[in-house]
């Protein structure tokens, strides 16, 4: 069962939402919220948040970087009146911009799309590689990064750590097709696993921070906004 948000100042929009939802053919848990304070208060997670640009007091944007820090895999679906906002939602990584009066239909094409996502989610990215003490097949979504240092190539998963065989550039090249990037010529990082960047410093979602070179900067940051933009 989806867990969803509406966050909405008019009441009367919020539920317009809920309706469209609850006709939606499976069901779905449905919480309201009234404010980005009130929305941010809670600490519930969801799988999807309808949420209202231009609103009273904080308004959709502030929430959804607030919220992104927080939760990365949350889809953010804005719903307002306005187009001016475009670009804004999505620099927080949107997963889609409806606009008002939003159609019954639209809710559910957006409903049966993140259920297609959640679905590929769950289902494990496989991939064997070959470690210093032998053949391991590793979750794709579970490692951090690969980073060369005193020699090695060292395969950094959420719970622990791999020497593989050969060299950071050969295994990043081998790793693109799975969302996987340089940003530094000794590091090769998943870029689901980034949580921001600040500066030239990217913050991964297990608290190490990864350096960003200069060189890499323009390129590396592109290639995270084209990647989470398919993927959140």
């Amino acid at each position: 069962m989806l867990k969803i948000a509406v966050c909405d100042d008019e009441k009367d929009a919020v539920e317009k939402i809920k309706q469209s939802i609850l006709s939606y053919r499976e069901r779905c848990e449905i919480d309201s919220f009234f404010s980005g304070e009130e929305l941010l208060e809670s600490q519930k997670k969801y799988d999807i948040i309808f949420l209202d640009i231009d609103m009273n007091g904080m308004n959709g944007i502030e929430a959804a970087k607030q919220l992104r820090e927080r939760d990365k895999n949350v889809k953010i679906i804005y719903v307002t009146s306005y187009t001016d906002y475009v670009n804004y939602a999505f620099s927080v990584h949107a997963f889609a911009y409806l606009l008002k009066p939003v159609k019954t239909e639209d809710i559910h094409r957006q409903l049966d799309e993140a259920k297609t996502y959640y679905k590929d989610m769950r289902e494990p990215k496989l991939r064997r590689f070959v470690t210093k003490g032998g053949t391991i097949e590793q979750n794709i979504n579970e490692i951090c990064y690969m980073e060369y240092t005193e020699r090695h190539v060292v395969m950094n998963n959420i719970d622990q750590e791999y020497i593989l065989l050969g060299g950071i550039s050969e295994i990043a090249e081998k790793m693109e097709i799975y969302g996987f990037a340089i940003p530094h010529k000794s590091f090769c990082v998943n870029l689901y696993q980034v949580k921001n960047i600040k500066g030239y410093d990217i913050f991964m979602m297990n608290g190490d921070v990864i350096p960003l070179s200069q060189k890499k900067s323009v390129e590396f940051r592109k290639k995270l906004h084209e990647f989470l933009a398919t993927v959140v």
